[in-house]
Order: C-alpha cells, then structure tokens, then sequence
C-alpha cells in the first residue's frame, strides 16, 4: 500500500487523455466565404449594385404554384413517356412508390467481427503492404505507378481502427503478426504512411479503449518487440512540424509515449533505452511566439516519464534537464500565461517535472547549484499563478533523507522571512498550508543542532508573542475536527462488519481519512513536538494553547506515538498504512522511528 508521503509528496498531473484539436473543414471555410448572411452564393454578404426601379411593380421569376394538391405546369400534353410535365411521376412509377411505402422496412445484417472476420482483415492487410512494397521496388522512380496501391494501403491502416471496440481480439491480432507489419509501417517512406500508422497504434492503445489489462499488454507487447519505442523516436526527427499532417504524427507518437507510460516498467524502457528524454527536453525549449499543443504536450509527458520512474528522474538530470527547466521558468518569475491557454498547461507541467526530479537526491544538488532555490522564493514573493507551484517546488526540495542541503541554502537565501511571511497570511488553501507545514517539518529535522541556521529558525517561530506558534495551534484544532467526525463516522461503520469488510474497506477510510486533513495533522503535531523539545517558552505557550481546550501534550503525543508503534488509535486512524511502513528496516525508515520515539519522550 502506499504510504502516506507517497499520496502527498508526487505533483499531480493531469489525468485526463489530452484530444488532438480539430482543424476546421476547408470545405465549411470555402462555403462560409461564397454564401453571404442572406442565402446568396457570392454576395459576400452585400446587396446587389444595380437599383430597382420604384415603378416597376412587376414580380420577377416565376409564379408561385397554386394553393391545392393538383398538378401544375404548362397545359400542354405530357411526351410519350409522362416525364418533364405535369408532376413528373408517370401513373406505373406512383404504384410502384405506394407500395414501397406499405412494405416493412428491411436491415442489412451488421458484419460480425470474430475471429474469421480479423483473419480476413489480416490476410488483406498484409497483401496490401505486399503489393505496395513490390510496386515501390519495381518502379522507384514511378511515383504514379504505385500510388494506387499507397491508397489501398492508407485504407487499410485506417480500417483498424475498429479493432479499439473489440480488444478481446488483440491476443489473436498479435499472434497473427499484424501487429509488427503495423509497427513496421513506422519506417515507411511515404511519411503519410508513417503518420496513419502511428495513430492507429495510438488508438489501440489508448486509455479509453475498454481492454482487460492482459489484452492491453498482448498488443502492446508484441508493439514493442517490434521496436515500436526506436521507430517512434525516429519518427521525431523524421516529421518536420511546419508541415500539418507532420505536426498531427509528433502528436500522435507522443499520445502513444502517454500510453505506454502508464505501466512502470514500460516508463523506465521509454527513458533508459532511448533517446526520447534528451528529444522532449530539446522540444520544450524550442522558442515559439505562442506555445503550440505539441510543445504543451511533449511537457505533459515528460512529466509523466519522471513521475513514473526514479531512474528516468536520475536519467533527465544528468541531460541538463535542471538548467534548461529553470531556464523556462525564468520568463514567469512576474508573468503569468494566459488562463486557460496552452501556455498555461505548459507551465505547469514544466513544475511538474522540475518537482519530480527535486525528490532524487542528485536533482536536489543540481536545483541548489544553478540556484533554484533563490528563483522560487522570487516567484512566492512577486509570482501569481508561479507561487503555490514554486511553494511545492521548495517542499520537494527540502523533504526526504537527503534535503539537508537544501535547508541550509533557503535560510541562506533568506528565505525564512518569505515563508513564514506567507504562512501568516490570512485565508490559506489547503494545499498552501499542507506545503508550508512540510517545510516547517523538514527545517525542524534537517538543520543540525545549535547552528546559526537552526536557532534563526526557531526564533521566527518564537517572535513577535509566539505569533506563529499560536497560528499552528489553531490549525491543529480545525484539523483535528475534521478528522474527528470522519473518525466517528467510521466507527460507526465498522459496527457488524466483517474482517473481511474492515480490511477491503481500509483504503477508501484512509481516503477519506486524508481528505478531512490527517497527514497535515500529523505534520502539525511533529512541528509541535520538535517546538516543545527545543525551546522552554515555545513549550509553554504550546501547554496553554492547548489547555483552552482542556488538551495536553498527550493529544500530541498520541499521533507521534501512532506513527511508528501498534496502538488501537493509529491502526483506526490510518488503517495501518502508516504503520506497516514505520515497521520497515530501511535507513530511512529506522532513522524516523528513531526521531519520532524521542520526540515523544517530551510530550509528558
């Protein structure tokens, strides 16, 4: 199960599947242009030059058709055939209509796709792929003479698509081997070919598509035996995005990289075997006069890329990934893009990456060296849409066993005042008061004892009447009632609930455990613990605080103690997550278990 960290400390991304945008019909652009707003062909909307004569009464065209049913048109007889005059229907033909009419109405019976059907649309596929290699082969310098069989081919690329409504066919598409002749398509010379190919692809792998995981993997693994990641990273330098349908194809492939990413393993293959991470960074920093949706895109993926994978993080940093992410950023450290723009989106998902890569101890290094750390507390201070992202940027940065480093350079940056200046601001949202208190927590725990930067700390907590510390209290208290009333409400679901029921509903209590606000109460009381341990006065007032409550140091206590001990309390409040982590051996986990049990001993 994941730890609580985990939910909290990974930037979100977005999650829903990004659609290429739909270019407008040049048909629906050439009829807007010929019809003006009054119905006429080629007036572009104004009226005719030629003035009407104000006598001339006279009704131009011809006269409307008379109010009754009956036939009209000149009285001449009809030809032989009773066509042209009159209604235009001869007598045998209005018979043949009446009974057409009083007939039922019969359905073509829909084509059933099985397996014969799939062995059929194989068997044609690869003869077209057949012909169109042959054809090229023989008359190479004869585009006319093969261009016949490219269509056929380019129809029958496109006709896979159905195959995304029916993945339970994948296993037997991947067995027949049409899924490496598609792969194959990638390295086409008629990039149309390529392009096709590679939307197709992406449209079996889609998220949207209804496929039980075994089908997914089926099809995507026989994609990547193909060598479908090398065609794809070919394929990039291959598209030249001035060009539309080219532009379409770099979105497309990266739709696929999207895909793929989803599985683990599969995210660590994409940036460890290939050259896709070293392509996207080259591409985000490409200048462009407005952020078009490829550049927007490639920055949505590799985002996904570092998320999924410490080794694509540790890949990324050593491409320079670092400077050329803060060098984006460095435009919005006063402006903000447009709301609801590519741009915008953009930003945030370069945020995103930078955030990533700061939770491996040699991002950390690299964000301290090409000073980060000086150009986020700027955005906090100056920044708009910047500074709640450039806050999470300094909370990665400074948490986990190797942020020590990172403490030290934000109070040598002067960075507490901008911090605790904002924590002080009334009205904070939920995720601005969760980043702070991370920060707080990391300080606490980080900076060595009786170090200038440590006790310059501590005295922004005590100044101005333990200010601050009084605004911690009134926190916990919120908090603590949000989280009580989810806490009362699961106990009384668990009333006549099975082992059974208790342990498949452990993961949506912490859930909701969570939402009310339990980790940020947790880092709130450890906060409280490492104040009432280092300094007499702060523990006082703590004590006071406290006590207009009819609280002690005990309440405090009980969440320490339930972090890494087996008391009722905790395995209730956080469904034993925490816990099993808290029992692990690693240096990190004992190193806690080891803080967290001494901090506890002050909280008498």
């Amino acid at each position: 199960m994941s730890s609580i960290d985990d939910l909290f400390k990974k930037p979100a991304l977005p999650s829903n599947k990004r659609k290429l945008e739909a270019t407008r019909d040049p048909n629906e652009i050439y009829k807007a242009a010929k019809l003006a707003s009054n119905g006429h062909a080629k007036s572009n909307g104004k009226q005719p030059a030629v003035e009407e004569d104000d006598d001339d009464d006279v009704e131009a065209g011809p006269l409307p058709p008379p109010d009754d049913d009956e036939d009209y048109g000149p009285d001449v007889p009809d030809d032989d055939e009773g066509r042209f005059f009159g209604g235009g229907v001869t007598q045998e033909e209005s018979e043949v209509l009446d009974y057409m009419e009083t007939q039922e109405p019969f359905s073509i019976a829909p084509e059933k796709i099985d397996s014969a059907w799939l062995r059929k649309l194989a068997l044609n596929f690869e003869k077209k792929i057949s012909k169109n290699a042959e054809l090229r082969a023989k008359f190479e310098d004869e585009p006319q003479k093969f261009m016949g069989s490219e269509a056929d081919l380019d129809a029958d690329i496109k006709a896979l698509s159905i195959l995304s409504e029916h993945p339970e066919l994948y296993k037997e598409f991947a067995k027949l081997g049409c899924v490496g002749s598609l792969v194959g398509l990638l390295a086409h010379e008629n990039t149309d070919i390529a392009i096709d190919a590679v939307e197709i692809i992406s449209e079996l792998t889609d998220e949207d598509v209804e496929a039980e995981q075994e089908q997914w993997t089926s099809i995507v693994d026989a994609m990547v035996e193909s060598d479908l990641l090398d065609l794809l990273v070919s394929n990039f330098v291959r598209f030249n995005e001035k060009n539309e349908s080219d532009r379409s194809g770099v979105y497309h492939a990266l739709s696929v990289l999207e895909n793929l990413a989803s599985q683990q393993t599969l995210a660590e293959k994409i940036g460890q075997d290939t050259t896709v991470l070293k392509w996207l960074l080259d591409r985000i920093k490409k200048k462009e006069s407005v952020v078009t949706q490829n550049k927007q895109y490639a920055a949505e993926v590799l985002a996904i890329l570092l998320q999924s994978s410490p080794l694509n993080r540790t890949k990324v940093t050593s491409l320079d990934a670092v400077d050329t992410l803060l060098q984006i950023l460095s435009a919005y450290r006063k402006r903000d893009p447009s709301k609801g723009t590519e741009e915008e989106e953009f930003v945030e998902n370069v945020f995103d990456a930078l955030t990533c890569i700061v939770d491996e101890f040699v991002g950390k290094t690299k964000f301290i060296e090409a000073e980060g750390m000086e150009l986020a507390l700027i955005m906090i201070r100056e920044g708009k849409m910047a500074k709640p992202r450039a806050l999470r940027l300094i909370d990665h940065a400074l948490s986990g066993p190797s942020g020590a480093e990172s403490c030290e350079k934000l109070v040598e940056a002067a960075g507490l005042k901008v911090i605790f200046t904002l924590f002080m601001k009334k009205n904070l949202d939920s995720s601005t008061t969760e980043h702070l208190l991370g920060i707080f927590a990391s300080l606490l725990r980080h900076l060595p004892a009786n170090s200038s930067s440590r006790i310059r700390t501590l005295a922004k907590f005590v100044e101005n009447d333990y200010s601050k510390i009084t605004k911690l209290v009134s926190l916990r208290r919120g908090f603590a009632e949000r989280v009580g009333v989810v806490e009362d409400a699961i106990r009384d679901e668990h009333r006549g609930m099975s082992a059974e029921d208790k342990e498949d509903m452990v993961d949506e209590w912490l859930g909701r455990r969570l939402d009310a606000g339990l980790f940020s109460l947790q880092t709130l009381d450890v906060i409280l613990a490492w104040l009432v341990a280092e300094d007499d006065g702060a523990a006082g007032r703590i004590k006071t605080l406290l006590g207009e409550r009819d609280e002690g140091l005990e309440v405090v206590k009980r969440t320490i103690v339930g972090e890494f001990r087996i008391p009722p309390y905790f395995f209730y409040a956080a469904g034993g997550q925490q816990l099993d982590s808290m029992q692990g051996t690693s240096e990190e986990e004992t190193l806690m278990r080891d803080m967290l049990s001494t901090l506890s001993q002050f909280l008498t």
